[in-house]
């Protein structure tokens, strides 16, 4: 993703100072925190802050994000507007921030401020295109739909540049790659709702969807079906049980897909990139039971998911057209490296067991929507979560 917040990496000669994975992390809960433990949590990142100013940004954004999770959204907007205060210290990405205060604001049920803080953030006419995202999104979840269209249009036409072609190959080319493709995606998704006409961007967010459809063989479904009306309606009225549907149809495709990579009917299986993801659980057996795995991994399960989501995020923009995540476990990654004959330790093993979780319908197929549950398990929005700019 576009954000290039730093991640803080500890040396041993610090090793009195905590270890950055023993701190609570808000958007990498295993499961939906409490508002007790969101508090907790915010109380702590916040103290940690004030103690360890090279990671004072991350800590803080974490802070923000876990005050909101606890409903404490004025403590939440106090935190970005302390980022986004040059006297304080200030913030590496403040457009990234203002747009995290502005759709707080919304959450906040202040409106008027929200819409001011918008049209400020649109005055500055900011290039950012995550930034432009989490507006735009904003004002189509709390404001009208024909606004939220103009705010993509926009968004696109500032990331990309003023009279800048809006092409696949010039999206795909672009630094902001996917943040562009999403703010497409979204206008096609409100000019959908609005019964639009679909014109020549539209048919570059279906191409670009094409390009980035579910891994699993089959019929893709295309932009104007998944942004049908009545099925956005569905998804509002049922919420993740409509995911689920979703899911449970994807799998009962890929059970069509056998362990040689073809389908029932003898076609080849489209390729999939597998990237593997240890569970919290599995990531700590994992270094217990082969210690040099964190010379891949690292020993720290936050920075593992940011590895994660990274490597997937690379993947596409060098043109990988179909991505997915394996949830890796220690016993399984033990039976398949016997019966293969090798050791889980070697690179071509893992690489071999993430390509069978693939294959054997076992795998997620990446990115998420963004508004679905998160690839990590943690039962967040995706772009809550792994998929928030922030966090990669």
């Amino acid at each position: 993703m576009s954000s290039k917040r730093r991640t803080a990496r500890r040396s041993g000669k610090n090793s009195n100072r905590p270890r950055k994975n023993q701190r609570p992390s808000a958007f990498r809960s295993s499961s939906p925190p409490s508002p007790v433990t969101c508090v907790q949590q915010a109380q702590e990142c916040e103290e940690l802050a004030a103690h360890h100013p090279e990671d004072r940004e991350e800590l803080l954004l974490e802070a923000a994000d876990a005050w909101g999770d606890a409903g404490e959204y004025d403590r939440a907007i106090a935190v970005y507007e302390r980022l986004l205060d040059p006297g304080s210290g200030g913030c590496a990405e403040p457009d990234l921030v203002d747009a995290f205060r502005i759709g707080l604001l919304w959450d906040a049920g202040r409106a008027e401020e929200a819409r001011e803080a918008a049209a400020a953030f649109r005055r500055r006419h900011p290039r950012h295109a995550g930034a432009w995202n989490f507006v735009a999104e904003a004002v189509e979840a709390f404001d009208e739909t024909a606004t939220a269209a103009e705010w993509y249009t926009a968004g696109v036409t500032h990331a990309l540049g003023v009279g800048a072609p809006v092409t696949v190959e010039r999206v795909e080319a672009d630094p902001q790659h996917y943040d562009v493709e999403m703010l497409l995606v979204g206008r096609h998704r409100v000019r959908r709702l609005l019964g639009e006409p679909h014109d020549d961007w539209d048919a570059v967010a279906d191409t670009l969807h094409e390009r980035r459809s579910s891994s699993v063989p089959g019929r893709v479904r295309p932009l104007d079906e998944l942004h049908d009306p009545l099925w956005v309606k569905r998804l509002d009225e049922q919420g993740s049980e409509a995911f689920e549907d979703e899911l449970g149809e994807l799998a009962d495709r890929l059970a069509a897909v056998g362990p040689a990579g073809r389908g029932q009917a003898g076609r080849p299986a489209l390729r999939t990139a597998c990237v593997l993801y240890w569970p919290r659980q599995e990531f700590t057996a994992l270094l217990e039971r082969w210690p040099k795995a964190a010379d891949v991994y690292g020993d720290d399960h936050a920075e593992h998911l940011r590895q994660v989501e990274r490597t997937l995020r690379d993947l596409s923009q060098e043109g990988e057209p179909r991505l997915a995540v394996g949830r890796a476990t220690v016993s399984e990654a033990e039976a398949f490296a016997e019966s293969m004959g090798g050791s889980p330790d070697a690179s071509d093993l893992r690489s071999a067991y993430a390509a069978e979780l693939s294959l054997t319908g076992r795998a997620t197929a990446w990115p998420p929507p963004r508004n679905g549950p998160c690839w990590c398990g943690s039962e967040r929005k995706y772009k809550k979560c792994c998929g928030n700019p922030a966090s990669a």
